[in-house]
């Protein structure tokens, strides 16, 4: 029983995502936009790579995953926001440590404005 129908529920996860981002612009260093059109592309980019290509990268991690505890987990989020930056045209990410935070940050900004949009 879906509360969204169609396209509005994209819209509003792409919005949600893409502010997320704009504020991984603002607190990680060496990750920026030349502007909102990149943003906005990001944040479909970046819904495309952890919807077709982080789950496989999961899968082929499972094992170090395991093993570290969960933490492996966090670099592969930040491989899929390279990946992803890499994809997008007026976006930089300044390397793997500036992703990895890049994808923390995202991670926690969705899930608070999810929160607080419901």
């Amino acid at each position: 029983m879906a509360d969204r129908k169609g396209g509005s529920g994209f819209l509003v996860h792409t919005i949600v995502v893409a502010i997320a981002v704009w504020v991984a612009t603002q607190v990680v260093s060496g990750v920026s936009a030349s502007g909102p059109v990149p943003l906005l592309i990001m944040a479909v980019v970046l819904g495309l790579v952890n919807a077709i290509i982080r789950p496989v990268m999961v899968l082929l991690t499972l094992p170090l995953t395991v093993i570290t505890l969960g933490l492996f987990y966090l670099v592969v989020n930040g491989v899929a926001f390279a990946l992803a930056a890499a994809l997008v045209p007026g976006f930089y990410v300044a390397g793997l440590w500036a992703a990895i935070l890049a994808g923390i940050v995202v991670s926690i900004v969705s899930w608070l404005v999810g929160l607080i949009t419901g």
